[in-house]
This record gives C-alpha cells, structure tokens and sequence, in this order.
C-alpha cells in the first residue's frame, strides 16, 4: 500500500508508541486520525506536530473500552476524509499484577481495552477498509512468546489480541491485511531506574533497549507490504530467544 493521501487511524496516538507511530505515518505521506482518551495535552502537542510538518490530521477523543465510543471514533475518522485505509491498534494497558493482588475490576480492564476495543473497532472499520484494500495493524508484546512472572493477566490480553489479528485476517481476506507487532523492550516506564535499564539492555541479544521509532518501522512495512497478512513481527531485539 501506498501510504501517500492515505487515512490511518491511529488509537492511542497521543504519546508514547501511538506517537511514534503516527509521526512516522505521517512522514510517509498519510492523513492522521489520532485517537486520545485523557491525554488531551499529549494529543494537541502531537497535532501541533503534525500540522508543522504539513501534514492533514485530526484528533478524535474516545473511550475505546465503551463500544459505542470506539465506533464512534471509526465514524469520525471516515467522517473527516470519506474514506478509511489504514487502522492501527496501539491503545493499551501495561500494568504489573502480581498472582495474589489481581482484582476482578484489573482483570476486566486490561481485557476491555487491549482485545475488546481491537476486537469492536475492527468490526466497525471492516466496510470501509474493504473498499480501500486497507490493512490493520495491531501492537501486542513479544511476551507472549515466553513468560513473564506478575504479568499474567497483561500478557494473556496481549496473546488473545495476536490470536484475533490472525483470525481477521483469515476473516477479511482476500481485500484487508490484518498484521501484529509484538514489541520487545522499547520505551521503558519513566520511573525505572539505571539498574532497570541495564537489565531490560541485557535480556535481548542485541544487548541494548530498543526506540520508539523502531515499532513505527515495523508498523510501516505491514501497512505497506501488500503480499504479508496474518503474521506477527517481533521488534524485540531478539529478547525471546535468551
């Protein structure tokens, strides 16, 4: 896929990896639809960004784990430019839940937000997509490929996520694309110290953490690579084979 005059929608698009994502997009020539929920000064600093490089962008607020609002948030998006091409799942929640302390309420929301919205905004995304020949992208986590002690709940939401990609992929095939991102150590938390670091550094083969713009690359190869759906791409470093 072309990506020039192209329309993405983008979730989670404010900051962080939406962010990247969305900038290197945008640098690729496509329109930007980026989705926020409470991050509203991240998301008009983003668009400022994106107004100063040229690019046409809007950004559409929304509660993606209320399906009336993550549809809504498609419609806004087709609404702007007519059409959608490109659907990019980087909205998510990444917390630390030990086996003893994890609440009915933690469980619910780290499913409603990382594979329900995907799930809904997916369907809602489906008809448009289908005329354009578009593709969707999702963000999971290479985690799902090994184990992570006090992460069980994040990473089951994260396979269940890799798991509905590959399934609409078969769904919508032969006109969409349905691809996933798993990420590896990129963009530690803000409160993780050197020793942290050091250690996420040391779990990869490359031996170094990786950048933002490293998944925004991956991203833009599964928008673009018009022969590839269903697969999952590690961006890891190659963290799951230590």
């Amino acid at each position: 896929m072309n990506l020039d005059q192209r329309v993405a929608l983008v979730t989670g698009g404010a900051q962080r990896l939406g962010r990247a994502i969305a900038l290197a997009l945008a640098d690729a020539g496509a329109y930007i639809a980026l989705h926020y929920h409470r991050s509203e000064a991240a998301a008009q600093s983003t668009l400022a960004e994106l107004a100063a490089r040229g690019v046409e962008a809007c950004a559409l607020t929304g509660d993606l784990t209320q399906v009336a609002e993550a549809e809504r948030v498609v419609d806004a998006a087709v609404s702007r430019w007519g059409h959608l091409d490109l659907l990019v799942c980087s909205a998510g929640i990444w917390e630390r839940t030990p086996l003893e302390t994890v609440t009915e309420a933690q469980w619910d929301a780290l499913y409603a937000l990382n594979v329900r919205s995907a799930f809904f905004l997916a369907r809602r995304a489906t008809p448009h997509l289908r005329r354009t020949h578009g593709a969707i992208v999702a963000i999971s986590d290479v985690g799902i490929l090994t184990t992570w002690k006090h992460y069980t709940p994040y990473l089951s939401s994260k396979a269940a996520l890799a798991m509905l990609m590959q399934n609409l992929a078969r769904e919508l095939a032969p006109e969409v694309r349905v691809n996933t991102v798993a990420p590896g150590p990129v963009l530690l938390p803000d409160d993780w110290d050197a020793q942290q670091h050091a250690k996420a550094a040391r779990s990869t083969l490359l031996q170094r953490v990786g950048r933002a713009e490293d998944v925004a690359e991956a991203v833009l190869y599964l928008a673009r690579a018009d022969y590839v759906t269903g697969v999952m791409l590690p961006v890891d470093g190659g963290q799951r084979l230590k």
